[in-house]
């Protein structure tokens, strides 16, 4: 169960037991007639969690850092946070207008111009056409693109989309703002923009919650971190305690990831020697 909520309350998100499931495919299919024949053969898909028993609470105001090995969950966890995804098992409650920007432009369209997908962005997130009509000018400013405002989506670069994406989901001055991986491209004079509007959301007690693999932006803008390591949290608390927790836990993997691949080695060369 998903809920939203906009009564005030103690916290900003809370799970409870959360679990979100995805199917994983065993074999790919091609032809809707592969599709047939498959539901007589049974199921070509497995299914995994992605999360599974994961309670957390985060406070209102709080700045929070996400971090982790890539297929974690972590990018999962925002979006059942921002109800893209609903669970399979238990709830998650959001108390407060949520802004989420997963990646570079999430929510748009490639097809439209910018200005179109600022309107559709805004829908989205909750805005109406009257609203953002107020707004438009000053996101574009903020994102720096330029006459390709009215050009589309796909002609824009990386950094644009990302520039776009940002000025759209922090202009709508949300109570909880979900970023997933959001300063991986964009240039300097965007990353050092994008980082005074997060301290103005800082200082006015909003809730932020960052995924990222840079973990001195972690250190430098949250004052909780997340460790998250197979759906569930495996560590949680002030920021340098949580990534060097993590760290350590890379550097264990690393280890014993070479010391197996060595015995592979040395196995291989004993089994090829001659008797």
């Amino acid at each position: 169960m998903h809920e939203r909520r906009t009564t005030a309350g103690e916290f900003a998100i809370e799970a409870r037991e959360l679990g979100i499931r995805y199917r994983r495919y065993l074999r790919q299919v091609n032809t809707l007639k592969e599709s047939v024949v498959g539901l007589f053969k049974g199921n070509h898909f497995e299914s995994f969690w992605a999360l599974r028993g994961l309670d957390l609470t985060i406070r209102k105001g709080e700045r929070v850092g996400v971090v982790g090995p890539n297929g974690a969950g972590k990018t999962t966890l925002l979006k059942a946070f921002s109800g893209v995804l609903p669970p399979a098992e238990g709830s998650v409650v959001v108390c407060g207008r949520i802004a989420p920007l997963f990646g570079l432009g999430g929510g748009f369209r490639n097809d439209l111009t910018g200005r179109e997908n600022i309107y559709l962005n805004g829908a989205i997130l909750g805005m109406s056409r009257r609203d953002l009509e107020g707004r438009v000018d000053r996101i574009v400013e903020f994102a720096g693109v330029g006459d390709f405002i009215e050009a589309p989506l796909h002609t824009y670069s990386s950094g644009m989309r990302a520039r776009l994406g940002f000025s759209v989901a922090t202009d709508i001055s949300p109570e909880i703002l979900l970023l997933d991986e959001v300063f991986s491209a964009g240039d300097a004079e965007f990353r050092a923009k994008a980082t005074a509007r997060l301290e103005t959301f800082f200082k006015e007690g909003k809730t932020v919650v960052v995924v990222s693999h840079a973990m001195d932006q972690i250190k430098r803008l949250c004052n909780r971190a997340l460790y998250i390591e197979s759906g569930r949290v495996a560590a949680d608390g002030e920021p340098n305690e949580v990534i060097d927790h993590y760290l350590e836990a890379v550097r264990k993997k690393k280890e014993i990831s070479q010391r197996s691949a060595a015995d592979d080695a040395g196995r291989k060369v004993a089994r090829d020697a001659p008797s």
